[in-house]
């Protein structure tokens, strides 16, 4: 009885053989990684890198494979992206990033590097008849989105100030309104002002004749809070370590390169704002923006346990926040330690 193949190969090894094969090709496939990145970002100054970087291409020169841009409005909706595995990292705020990890049970993302401090506050209209801190009864204040990071600063600042929230039956209504929105129904008088972020602020200021009451920064040690930073998907970041440090690497560059010529940064960002909102803003009010706002790779881990805590304070976390190792922060040091930078530190136990 015949034991082998036509060609005389047993049965047995020809078999072998091909699933050797399949073996090996399912590990070359391993080791070549993803071949695309799924970033997201919003089109606000204070993610400025992630608009560098699309207005130059640079960053898909340093890490080898296309990125697809994902924009977003607010954090809330980059999370929910995150948990159906629809991006792969984003630059976002920290409360819905402390919001969702608590969801997640950790399990979904991690912070891997900061991106700016700055460039958030509190725009009333000149004529709202806001003077002080105890004006505002009976106000309408927009922030971009609920849960989002400035509408949970404006809920921990009007709650530190002895206000009730209308929808608790006070005398505060706060409304989730997008930037663009939040502009068209500033300058309509439809609401007194407005808890948001660049280049919202300066707009609200210059183009709907707004006052800045209050600058976030004053609110803060030395001024320094995160208003920004990059997450990655946890799933993401195990399968391909080599091209998120190639990311960190660039995003290193970049914001260097950023801080070295602000001019330069303020043609890019306002080349790609204008491609992302169909407007592209007045030199007075990309500068005035920019001077508000610190790019940078520190992730400012303190202020994100504060954030946690306000949030826990005024109910929006019903319990204790639990953010042991929502940083990775190993692959950004390496990069800092073979560029002879200070490493930093998660601060978050």
């Amino acid at each position: 009885m015949a034991t082998g193949s036509a060609e005389g190969v047993p049965h047995w090894f020809a078999g072998g053989l091909f699933l050797l094969c399949l073996l090996l090709l399912s590990w070359s496939q391993a080791q070549a990684g993803a071949n695309r990145l799924r970033l997201g970002y919003f089109p606000n100054i204070t993610h400025g890198q992630a608009l560098y970087a699309r207005a130059t291409g640079e960053l898909e020169k340093a890490i080898g494979v296309p990125i697809e841009w994902v924009p977003f409005n607010a954090g809330p909706s980059a999370i929910e992206a995150l948990f159906v595995d629809a991006v792969d990292a984003t630059f976002i705020g920290p409360s819905p990033t402390i919001n969702g990890y608590i969801k997640s049970k950790g399990e979904k993302f991690v912070i891997v590097a900061g991106a700016s401090s700055g460039g958030a506050g509190l725009v009333v209209r000149k004529d709202s008849g806001i003077g002080g801190e105890k004006d505002f009864d009976g106000k309408v204040i927009a922030t971009p989105q609920l849960g989002s990071t400035q509408d949970l600063a404006a809920r921990g600042w009007f709650a530190a100030k002895g206000y009730h929230l209308k929808e608790t039956g006070g005398t505060v209504a706060l409304v989730p309104l997008s930037n663009p929105d939040q502009l068209t129904m500033f300058t309509k008088k439809q609401i007194d002002g407005a808890w948001t972020i660049e280049p919202w602020l300066s707009r609200l200021e210059l183009e709907g004749a707004g006052r800045l009451f209050l600058d976030e920064k004053s609110l803060w040690p030395e001024g320094r809070y995160v208003t920004t930073h990059l997450v990655v998907n946890k799933k993401f970041l195990a399968e391909n370590g080599e091209l998120v440090k190639k990311l960190l690497t660039a995003h290193v560059e970049i914001t260097q390169r950023m801080n070295a010529d602000k001019a330069a940064t303020a043609r890019f960002l306002n080349a790609q704002l204008k491609k992302d909102t169909g407007k592209e803003l007045k030199d007075e009010v990309i500068g005035r923006a920019l001077a508000r706002v610190e790019f940078t790779w520190d992730p400012i881990a303190p202020s994100l346990r504060k954030s946690a805590e306000i949030a826990h304070k005024i109910r929006f976390l019903r319990s204790p926040p639990q953010l042991h190792g929502i940083y990775a922060l190993n692959p950004l040091n390496a990069v800092l330690r073979e560029k002879n930078l200070p490493e930093v530190r998660d601060g978050v136990r």
